[in-house]
């Protein structure tokens, strides 16, 4: 009698990094922290500079585009903006997102979403969600470029749209949505010394991911994810 072949292996069971029980991102392991890299120089944070960059065709390639799928649901296309408002000290403007939502809930974010079947392009959504989100009028954003996609454990693929605010912005938050809203200098975000590496084993796959963890005041804002992804791929981009 022919032996019997044993029954397939049941499908993976995708399950987000947030929705495990007592997942604390900030717990995880630090596999390695990239101080021997050069930080982007502050010349290079001004308006005129980073402006260029986006005209130039200097070579570079993304270091995160991917990440491990967490679902079975169809990829959808999303934006968002990656604001640096242009004080003498550039900054970037971030939210937290509220803790009910579905996605990414109580993380830290760029402002952005989901792309409408009336959106122009990715940019066209990336500020319309920045208004739905905090408030911030088209009129005070020069858009300067895009980043390469970022693909979500969530299947979402998102554009980074990067714009120049006018540093005279003002805020309504959308309470359903966010948080909370503050600005990190922007040269404390394209320095390798504070970017650190995470791994942990979820389901016998290894999840990797990066963090940078900025003290304002007493507040820790834990930066991590893709929000982190997308900023290493905005210093690659700058330090190239």
């Amino acid at each position: 009698m022919p032996p019997i072949d044993p029954a397939p292996a049941p499908p993976p069971e995708f399950v987000p990094l947030t929705k495990l029980p007592h997942f604390d991102p900030r717990a995880v392991p630090v596999i390695g922290i990239d101080s021997h890299l050069p930080p982007v120089p502050h010349a290079s944070l001004r308006p005129h500079v980073l402006r260029q960059r986006f005209l130039d065709s200097r070579p570079w390639t993304p270091e995160v585009r991917d990440e491990p799928r967490f679902t079975d649901r169809q990829l959808s296309q999303a934006s968002v903006l990656v604001p640096v408002v242009m004080r003498d000290e550039p900054m970037l403007l971030l939210t937290e997102r509220t803790t009910h939502l579905s996605t990414h809930s109580g993380q830290i974010a760029f402002p952005g979403g989901k792309r409408d079947a009336t959106d122009r392009d990715a940019a066209h959504t990336a500020l319309r969600e920045a208004h739905e989100e905090i408030g911030l009028e088209a009129d005070r954003a020069e858009v300067i470029g895009e980043l390469p996609t970022y693909t979500t454990g969530t299947r979402f693929v998102i554009t980074p749209v990067v714009a120049l605010i006018d540093p005279q912005l003002r805020l309504a938050i959308n309470p359903h949505e966010v948080a909370d809203a503050f600005e990190v200098p922007l040269a404390f975000l394209m320095n390798p010394a504070y970017h650190r590496r995470h791994a942990i084993e979820v389901g016998g796959v290894v999840r990797e991911f990066f963090s940078m963890p900025y003290m304002q005041g007493s507040t820790e804002r834990f930066i991590w994810g893709a929000t982190a992804g997308m900023l290493r791929n905005l210093y690659r981009f700058l330090a190239a």
